[in-house]
């Protein structure tokens, strides 16, 4: 949100502060330098099985609105040692983006994460980078994961600005906090340590997270808050000890804005020399200086510091010599949060596999909506992150929050979101390092689209300061001439490029293409310089865990009755292409040869999987990297991702060897090689003289496929850009194979990241029940060319 108002004060005792001071030089510099980005994903669903598409909807935010700082995003997917499994690069238009993972059926069943994250966001603590964890089931795996539901908690006790100063009535925020499910109900109490068996002050839970007290304290004495659950589970925590001198700050809502309270005890000077400054995502909205030489001030801040939407105001009191000694953040407008809400033409049908559809009427001002409609299984437990709770509180505060989403629904209780509040602190800049004029370094920089930079060889040496012409084509596009002059490294550079294809990249030393003697060894490597960065924190922890025996689950149940579903159609689609085995067994022979004229006798196994890039496999030229293309492709082979960004290869769970041409190999020699450059590879279980083992070759001579041997000899590579999301794709309901189904167990219904009018047509969503289906949650997502959110979260019955 950009600075709408600065308020100085003209009230009696507080003026504008004149010459530029410490606080301005740090004001300025956070304004200058802390421009900061948040991200959320929606996903189709919680939890998934192997063998699923994960699709999820991506939202990049500065403040409040739609970031125009990236417009490109990285979504990582990590198993549970933070191995990497999988990752996308999702281009961002307006701060939105979309895309797919599709788990293979070589998963083990766990929790994984993802991760999403800009190249901006880097510059800054990787603790605001998205994470949520996601589980994955996989019917085939000797361990299953079960949900921990007597998950341990902790607390812990917060005054109001972080004071507990001498007989200054203070509120104490109560924070209860659990990897899991924290306790239903709990409530405490206050004890003086000296009288025990005294009760001052006695609290209950808001909601699950928070609960809140109210303390005269004392200096010299200490106090204690002992918490119980509804299990009789208890937990005694201190409270900070109360100070003789210094100043405590109360903030409450009022019809004409935000009053607060400056309270002081022991000031030799009461609080003149005081100043106030109050901040919104990084930027000042009010200052004010104090010149009363009382101990108490009150004055009210507008709610127009936030342009009258809901913001969290962070309000800090610098002492007398410009240090921070009290913060506290409050939401502005926290029932106001100022939202457009679609107009649905909808009538539903609850029969088991009936056709429903909905119309969202036509708006001049939202073009394109994100809409989900899935089955709403009941949870014991709800613990939900919308948009709005991410948008507003858990974007920009990385402590665990239980169902975040309660805070912004129509029941919310604005006094549990203030104690949230009175817990949390504002940690994307601190003013100590504001202060002393220290700034973030900017090693990450937000590029526009993808750059990739080029290494031009002939013969093994490099070319600097030479002529090259790169021709550029995907599949849907027409061929684009580039030329390009190598520096004096011999590097050439594509910046600035945007495609979701794969791009072909022919390249010559000269005009003429017939002139091709010395282009005959040229040889370009492209590296992408648009790289995701590496994961140097903890996974979050988790109350998910692996057991031998798990009881069932009906949830589960069902996911997996689903994935069974799909197995059968994908069957009965394999028997009606039987004929494909012919041209299958061809392609054998082709094969055969290659292997007998690549491999020696050490290589030889037969429990090997081979794949034949010369004759068949084209599709793997759209990839960058071979062991990209090989994940789910060969039973027990799977990859994970070290810190270096390279795939290492598992077998059954042990990591395999690489060979290059039969010699000895790291995952970053094989990385850096042309997809184009290599002719077989061969997987090698057990059974032979090198086991658990994969073994790339690289093409020989004139080793091309027999189609091509007639065509003139060209330099290509191919390119990966921004991955392009799987479309989600409605089940043939009538089809012969789907009536083979006895039990639709879908979970997800309906899915479009980008739904818009067709043909002049109203945006309609269009699905099938399941054979359950009576309550569907539908939610609706759009912004208007000013942000203004529109948004609907409902159970349509």
């Amino acid at each position: 949100m950009r600075k709408i108002f600065i308020f100085f004060l003209y009230v009696v005792g507080m003026s504008q502060l004149k010459a530029q001071d410490k606080i301005d030089k740090a004001i300025e510099n956070l304004e200058h330098n802390y421009t900061q980005e948040k991200v959320y994903l929606l996903f189709d669903k919680d939890k998934y099985a192997v063998g699923d598409n994960i699709y999820f909807k991506s939202f990049v935010f500065n403040g409040y609105n739609r970031s125009k700082v990236s417009n490109t995003l990285f979504v990582e997917l990590y198993d549970h040692n933070k191995n990497m499994v999988d990752k996308k690069t999702v281009f961002l238009k307006n701060g939105e983006g979309d895309g797919t993972f599709t788990l293979n059926e070589f998963l083990n069943e766990d929790i994984y994460f993802v991760r999403a994250y800009t190249a901006w966001m880097g510059n800054f603590s990787e603790e605001f980078n998205f994470t949520k964890q996601v589980p994955i089931y996989n019917p085939n795996s000797e361990q299953k994961l079960v949900l921990d539901k007597n998950t341990k908690w902790t607390a812990n006790v917060f005054p109001e600005s972080g004071t507990l100063i001498d007989n200054i009535a203070t509120k104490v925020a109560v924070r209860v906090y659990s990897q899991g499910i924290p306790p239903a109900s709990w409530s405490g109490y206050v004890i003086d340590s000296e009288k025990p068996s005294e009760k001052l002050a006695t609290f209950k839970n808001l909601d699950q997270n928070v609960g809140t007290f109210t303390i005269t304290p004392k200096s010299g004495r200490t106090y204690k808050a002992v918490i119980e659950d509804n299990k009789g589970v208890k937990q005694t925590i201190a409270l900070p000890t109360a100070s003789n001198s210094g100043i405590n700050l109360q903030l409450t809502n009022d019809p004409k804005g935000i009053n607060y309270k400056i309270k002081g005890n022991n000031l030799p000077q009461g609080l003149q020399g005081y100043s106030i400054v109050g901040t919104i995502n990084n930027q000042m909205v009010y200052r004010a200086n104090i010149k009363t030489t009382a101990n108490d001030a009150t004055s009210i801040i507008p709610t127009k510091v936030s342009n009258d939407e809901t913001a969290v105001l962070n309000i800090t009191i610098f002492d007398d010599k410009q240090n921070p000694v009290a913060q506290r953040l409050f939401f502005v407008n926290p029932n106001k949060l100022n939202l457009d809400e679609p107009t649905l033409a909808m009538s539903m049908n609850n029969e088991a596999r009936a056709f429903n559809s909905f119309d969202i009427e036509p708006d001049a001002d939202h073009t394109s909506y994100t809409v989900l409609v899935k089955d709403s299984q009941p949870s014991e437990n709800k613990n939900e992150n919308t948009i709005l709770s991410a948008q507003w509180l858990t974007g920009d505060f990385t402590s665990p929050i239980f169902n975040p989403s309660q805070y912004f629904e129509k029941t919310a209780n604005p006094e549990a979101l203030d104690a949230i509040l009175i817990s949390e602190k504002w940690k994307r800049f601190d003013w100590e390092s504001l202060l002393a004029g220290k700034a973030p370094e900017f090693t990450y920089k937000p590029q526009k689209n993808l750059s990739f930079q080029g290494k031009v060889t002939n013969n093994g040496r490099f070319l600097p300061n030479k002529n090259i012409n790169l021709l550029l084509k995907t599949e849907k596009s027409d061929k684009s001439f580039v030329p390009a002059v190598t520096d004096d490294k011999g590097f050439i550079y594509l910046d600035n490029i945007y495609f979701d294809e794969p791009l072909t990249v022919s390249y010559y030393l000269n005009k003429d293409k017939k002139e091709t003697s010395e282009s005959d060894n040229l040889n370009i490597t492209f590296q992408a310089l648009s790289n995701s960065i590496p994961f140097k924190n903890n996974l979050p922890t988790t109350n998910y865990r692996l057991v031998k025996e798990a009881q069932a689950d009906p949830s589960i149940a069902k996911l997996l009755q689903n994935k069974k579903n799909r197995q059968a159609l994908d069957d009965f689609e394999k028997e009606t292409q039987i004929e494909e085995v012919k041209v299958v067994a061809k392609k054998v022979d082709k094969k055969a040869e290659l292997d007998k004229e690549l491999s020696t006798g050490r290589f030889s196994s037969m429990n090997a999987t081979i794949f034949d890039l010369v004759n068949d496999n084209q599709d793997a030229m759209a990839s960058q990297n071979i062991l990209q293309w090989l994940q789910g492709r060969a039973a027990g082979l799977t990859f994970t991702m070290d810190q270096s960004g390279n795939l290492v290869p598992s077998i059954r769970g042990s990591q395999a060897s690489l060979f290059l041409d039969e010699m000895p190999v790291d995952a970053s020699m094989i990385s850096s090689i042309p997809v184009s450059n290599i002719a077989m590879v061969k997987v090698l279980k057990d059974g032979g003289l090198i086991s658990n083992a994969v073994a790339i070759y690289t093409r020989r001579g004139n080793m091309v496929a027999e189609e091509d041997k007639t065509k003139e000899k060209v330099n290509k590579l191919v390119l990966k850009g921004y991955d392009k999301s799987i479309e989600f794709e409605l089940p043939d309901i009538t089809g012969d194979a789907y009536k083979r189904i006895t039990k639709d167990t879908r979970e997800t219904l309906y899915w479009n990241p980008s739904l818009s009018e067709d043909g002049g047509l109203a945006p309609r969503a269009k699905f099938f029940n399941n054979d359950e289906a009576k309550n569907r949650q539908v939610i609706i997502i759009s912004f208007d060319k000013n942000d203004r959110l529109l948004y609907y979260n409902e159970i349509v019955k």
